[in-house]
């Protein structure tokens, strides 16, 4: 009897067209957070035209960004959103365009990690490759223990110097509401995005060719104080923030710690500014005073909230190294 022949398949002998290489390289296993970025087709390059490319992005979004609201606002007839001198107004349009110029960063953040170094962008988030958002809530829980208890502090060592300690203020539902609903819609992509770019994507680009993280750490602490227009005080406040949250980002394997915090602090910090009616105030940093003693509130939320977070990550074994 004639044996019948198997059946013909078009794609060299599978059912299914064969599996096509992937052009995301595989993430090295076991590897620290701030190494996600070492893939066997790491070169030093890629950590420099990134890097470039992520620094002129920031400012063209930026550019882009007041370009457009200008002229929107224009063409509606509607009070341009920044003042003279180029400082952003205190309105709803004035924050909306600070905060949307950072926030539209994000994403090229992911692209380029994505297209210059060949690597799930999901790797710039967690050793996970993912953001781990039970861990985040967590952190977040923690963080605003600990901005009221540097609070406290800031408050009990500023009365006690006599400075002014006013914390709160009211300028009615009509000025604040509208500056809460841009606040809350787009803090959070704001916070994110600077995390993404000053501890996700500077760390691990320089730690795909540096073994200790310090200098990344504190290089991209400097790089994060630079985009701020403070007075000395307020400029140390947010090195010693940048500095301790890229710390967290490798002990913790991501940058949920981070994140958490920054929005938090943001969403806090623009929403009393805009309950007191001094939103103006606060976008123009270089006429914010800050005094030394504040500094003491920055040490206890600071201290407080990696204490606390280092302990529940070994509490709840918080993964440290990639799978």
């Amino acid at each position: 009897m004639q044996e019948k022949p198997g059946p013909q398949f078009p794609h060299g002998g599978y059912p299914y067209p064969p599996p096509q290489p992937s052009w995301f390289l595989p993430i090295p296993r076991g590897a620290r957070y701030d190494h996600l970025a070492r893939n066997p087709a790491t070169r030093p390059w890629q950590a420099i035209v990134g890097t470039i490319i992520v620094a002129v992005a920031f400012v063209l979004i930026n550019v882009v960004v007041v370009l457009a609201f200008s002229i929107v606002t224009t063409l509606f007839g509607l009070p341009q959103p920044f003042l003279p001198n180029g400082v952003p107004k205190g309105t709803p349009t004035g924050l909306a365009m600070t905060l949307l110029g950072l926030a539209l960063v994000l994403p090229l953040v992911f692209g380029t990690a994505a297209l210059v170094q060949r690597r799930p962008p999901g790797t710039l988030s967690s050793v996970a490759g993912r953001l781990r958002w039970t861990w985040l809530l967590r952190c977040a829980a923690l963080g605003l223990l600990a901005m009221v208890l540097g609070q406290l502090a800031q408050y009990a060592v500023l009365s006690s110097a006599g400075l002014d300690t006013e914390l709160f203020g009211w300028a009615g539902w009509d000025v604040f509401l509208p500056l809460l609903v841009v606040i809350v819609l787009l803090v959070p992509f704001q916070a994110a995005a600077e995390e993404y770019m000053f501890r996700g994507w500077f760390i691990q680009a320089v730690g795909a060719h540096v073994r200790n993280p310090v200098w990344s750490i504190l290089i991209g602490a400097v790089l994060f104080a630079s985009v701020h227009g403070y007075s000395w005080a307020g400029l140390v406040d947010v090195f010693a923030f940048g500095a301790i949250m890229g710390w967290l980002s490798v002990r913790t394997g991501g940058l949920e710690a981070a994140i958490a915090l920054h929005v938090l602090n943001n969403v806090i910090a623009f929403s009393m500014s805009a309950a007191a009616g001094q939103l103006q105030d606060a976008l123009d940093q270089a006429k914010t005073p800050v005094p030394w003693q504040a500094l003491a509130g920055t040490v206890v939320q600071l201290g407080v909230y990696a204490f606390g977070v280092m302990y529940l990550a070994k509490k709840r074994s918080i993964s440290t190294i990639s799978q």
